[in-house]
């Protein structure tokens, strides 16, 4: 299992800890963002932190489902330590759907993969398409949990690497009111 010391660390190594402002998939800003994409480039590193999170599952599942862009390729790994096939969401028109000849079964067990949680709004939108289809929500994995106090989910939150950074509103955010421009890292699209 990974040390939260060491993580930290391959988030650094990996350059994947980047430091600015930052517009997260949440709407919130902060000076820092957690690039899971480069870390989860080295394919070794990759299949690690999958085996890691799937060790994290206790409760028996049918199926991993990740939402889209975050969640591909570590939800990939924890279906691939865990044997079980692995199924990915998408936003189609701003709305969380399944395409691609995806479905769920009624009663079918699953568990949402992540790469970074703040808010759990995707999540919470994969876990919302999953029950209006069925399929019961057996637990969340992630690699990093940085959403800190008062995140509420209705199954088990497991996540190899806790920590909080700040993260600020828009009309709140010190790096806005000190004119410094903002990017936006994050897969979710603008909304309007």
């Amino acid at each position: 299992m990974a040390k939260t010391a060491d993580l930290k660390d391959l988030f650094i190594e990996s350059g994947a800890l980047l430091e600015g402002h930052f517009q997260l998939s949440s709407g919130l800003h902060s000076s820092q963002y957690m690039q899971c994409a480069l870390l989860l480039a080295h394919p070794n590193l990759a299949e690690r932190l999958g085996k890691e999170l799937a060790a994290l599952q206790k409760e028996k599942i049918d199926l991993v489902v990740s939402p889209a862009m975050g969640g591909l390729i570590i939800g990939q790994e924890v279906a691939r330590a865990l044997n079980l096939r692995h199924y990915f969401t998408e936003r189609q028109e701003g709305i969380m759907t399944l395409r691609r000849g995806f479905s769920f079964k009624r009663g079918e067990r699953i568990v949402i993969v992540e790469d970074v949680v703040t808010t759990g709004k995707s999540s919470k939108e994969v876990m919302g398409l999953a029950k209006s289809l069925g399929a019961e929500i057996k637990g969340w994995l992630s690699i990093v949990n940085r959403s800190g106090k008062g995140l509420v989910l209705d199954a088990p939150l497991h996540s190899l690497l806790k920590t909080e950074i700040l993260s600020y509103k828009p009309e709140e955010c010190p790096l806005c009111k000190e004119g410094k421009p903002v990017v936006k890292p994050g897969s979710r699209p603008k909304q309007k």
